[in-house]
């Protein structure tokens, strides 16, 4: 039996800094379930939040639960922000360069609800993908593609391992510790930013084994994506991009979201993001981002990644405006853990990044502040794991039951219609009606002949429309539709 002292599910950010926090003597196996660079923190874009210095502690921490609608945990706000100051020294010292003006002073952007400039970035707006670059390389430890979790090993309150497939083949992996660091829920909504791997699997086991997933009605939409793509994960046009300067206009040329909000495009993405569905909902104009307001050169130096990616597409920027719509993009909520990742009433489980529901975004996470959140929060997992010193740990035998079918025939069809109704009725404004009506689709999908994976998808979405379902009053993210404030 081959047995790991520490098993991370997810190569993001989260996962890597953990790995990177592991000293190179632990036997450690890092799974993701494609190739490593199939992950969110590789499409991020705008940037990394940090503390400036002390003295932002106080304000980087009531900017982040004002735009959490005060709904978060405010101990958790503050350890990210306070603990940034020296991960963000610990990830610069190690080697990773951000973006640094002629001086060699490091660039800081602003970016909505932000008060300050305070997010550093890489790559003008290719942050993730340098930050993931950059802590593959420094991961020490084996790293395996391919694996997918479908069960996790649960006996008495202590978890000791995972079943998955690994190049298609069930295997079992034994493990001391497993820290969880599997991202969102994006694969669940038909229009979303996120990598195709992400698909809530881990969540989906959670809820069948009892653990609890917390803050899960809090589900962020980003305004600004490029949807007409035919594939699932849509092109995110970033915040910094509105930070900037840039204006969003429907097909007349108005800024109409300062019908919705005196700071215009530069209010937060949930007031943002309702503001262009309901605006294109009264009107059925098509709304689009328009940049004609930048200097070429400037815009080509300031945004790389998007000027290569649209040109591919026949856009010229800073000329052409591009169509946008919101699209799923966060979740706020998670498995509900500690300020250590550890799960409440679980032995040898922790779980980190967004994957995880420490309450800090509360009910909005404030942008840039994910980056974050993977990097702090990996490190005190980390930290409180090792502080336990050696255990022995007997490892109990656990049947094995391969006979899991993971996908079905009609998975495809059902997997679509999951998708939209996620998206019309659990989306960005939610009525009580189209909750039950999407309450009862998803009870009756779960009594069809379905896969293993369709089932865990199933489970989380469960637990997303319950939530929903129990919170009546509108709150950041979370908003109900009621005949009062329908326009």
């Amino acid at each position: 039996m081959e047995k790991y002292d520490v098993l991370i599910i997810g190569a993001g950010i989260a996962g890597l800094y953990a790995a990177m926090q592991l000293p190179a003597d632990k036997k450690v196996l890092v799974v993701c379930k494609d190739i490593p660079w199939e992950c969110n923190t590789f499409y991020a874009q705008g940037g990394m939040t940090t503390a400036l210095n002390e003295e932002d502690v106080p304000l980087h921490v009531s900017d982040t639960m004002a735009a959490g609608a005060y709904h978060n945990n405010k101990e958790a706000v503050e350890i990210m922000s306070q603990t940034s100051l020296k991960t963000t020294a610990d990830i610069i010292a190690k080697g990773m360069a951000f973006d640094k003006d002629g001086a060699g002073h490091l660039l800081y952007t602003k970016e909505a609800a932000h008060s300050v400039e305070r997010i550093i970035h890489a790559g003008g707006d290719a942050t993730g993908r340098y930050m993931h670059y950059f802590m593959m390389v420094q991961n020490r430890h084996q790293l395996q593609k391919n694996t997918l979790v479908y069960d996790l090993l649960i006996e008495n309150g202590r978890c000791y391992g995972v079943k998955a497939t690994v190049n298609y083949e069930p295997t079992t992996i034994y493990a001391d510790d497993v820290i969880i660091a599997s991202g969102g829920v994006g694969s669940l909504y038909a229009y979303n930013t996120n990598s195709r791997t992400v698909s809530a699997d881990i969540h989906g086991i959670c809820v069948e084994k009892g653990i609890e997933l917390a803050d899960m009605e809090f589900m962020q939409f980003h305004p600004t994506v490029f949807v007409e793509t035919p594939y699932a994960r849509k092109l995110l046009l970033t915040e910094a991009l509105r930070g900037e300067g840039a204006h969003v206009v429907d097909e007349s040329g108005r800024r109409f979201l300062f019908d919705y909000d005196e700071r215009g495009e530069l209010a937060s993405r949930d007031i943002v993001s309702r503001g262009i569905f309901k605006h294109q909902r009264k009107t059925g104009m098509k709304v689009y981002l328009d940049f004609s307001m930048f200097e070429e050169a400037w815009f080509e130096q300031r945004f790389p990644n998007i000027t290569r990616t649209f040109g591919t597409l026949g856009y010229h920027f800073p000329q052409d405006r591009v169509p946008i719509s919101p699209a799923f993009h966060y979740a706020n909520g998670g498995i509900k853990c500690d300020t250590n990742g550890s799960i409440p009433g679980m032995e040898g489980l922790y779980v980190i990044g967004e994957a995880a529901g420490t309450g800090v975004h509360g009910a909005n996470r404030l942008a840039s502040n994910s980056l974050l959140e993977g990097v702090v929060f990996a490190k005190r997992a980390v930290d409180h794991l090792l502080s336990k010193g050696h255990q022995e740990v007997k490892t109990p035998t656990f049947e094995k039951d391969y006979g899991n079918i993971l996908h079905k025939e009609n998975d495809k069809i059902y997997k679509q219609q999951l998708r939209q109704v996620m998206w019309d009725d659990i989306g960005i404004i939610r009525t009580t009606k189209g909750l039950h009506e999407a309450k009862n689709l998803i009870y009756d999908m779960k009594n069809h002949e379905i896969g293993r994976l369709l089932q865990l998808r199933l489970n989380t979405a469960s637990a997303i429309v319950e939530a929903a379902l129990s919170r009546t009053e509108s709150l950041g993210s979370h908003y109900m539709e009621t005949e009062q404030n329908k326009d």
